[in-house]
């Protein structure tokens, strides 16, 4: 797709907040610092529209990216970030939790793992939760361009096994650098949400 408007819609904290718009969304979920800013901007074409940061847990909201009036990324909080109060934890994942099972405007979670590393028990419990959901799942493992082309088949099926991916699981492999599996994502994307 090729994408030239896009507008950061709202961050919000609760249902009343997100958009009135009945567009179709896709929300990217993951570790703190997975990377899933820089997949945003790699699918935007845009350098910094969605903040990345070397400071994890930046994002402390749902963040509605409008993608030309087409479709929302929903840009979720990170999980995982040891900084992050206890409380605070708990009030994301309530904040998440009810945006996952409450919001029909929902087609697709995008899940990122770190492909450098075996994915953590934390990434486990939210391919988990979105299948509790029956939330659609692609699995984007991300920072490809840091691993040997040698060991990338390796890494793929580390992931594919850690997080028991279902055949209906589609897993990508990701480079924000080199854009490896961008297109790849954006055809998973257009597939379920039936936009082009």
């Amino acid at each position: 797709m090729q994408v030239h408007n896009v507008n950061l819609t709202i961050s919000a904290v609760r249902p009343e907040q997100y958009p009135d718009a009945k567009l179709p969304e896709v929300a990217l979920a993951g570790r703190s610092n997975v990377g899933k800013s820089s997949l945003i901007n790699t699918l935007i074409n845009r350098r910094n529209y969605a903040r990345t940061s070397s400071q994890p847990g930046k994002t402390q909201t749902l963040n509605f990216y409008n993608i030309e009036d087409l479709l929302y990324f929903v840009d979720v909080p990170g999980y995982g970030y040891a900084k992050v109060s206890q409380k605070e934890r708990e009030k994301w994942a309530r904040m998440i939790e009810t945006y996952f099972s409450t919001r029909q405007e929902l087609k697709g979670a995008i899940s990122l793992v770190d492909a450098r590393h075996e994915p953590s028990e934390l990434d486990c419990q939210m391919i988990e939760f979105l299948h509790y959901y029956n939330i659609p799942v692609l699995v984007v493992g991300t920072k490809i361009d840091k691993i040997p082309k040698s060991k990338r088949n390796k890494s793929e099926s580390q992931i594919r096994k850690k997080l028991q991916l279902t055949k209906n699981d589609r897993l990508i492999l990701f480079s924000a650098v080199d854009k490896i599996g961008k297109d790849e994502v954006w055809n998973w994307i257009e597939s379920i949400t039936k936009v082009n």
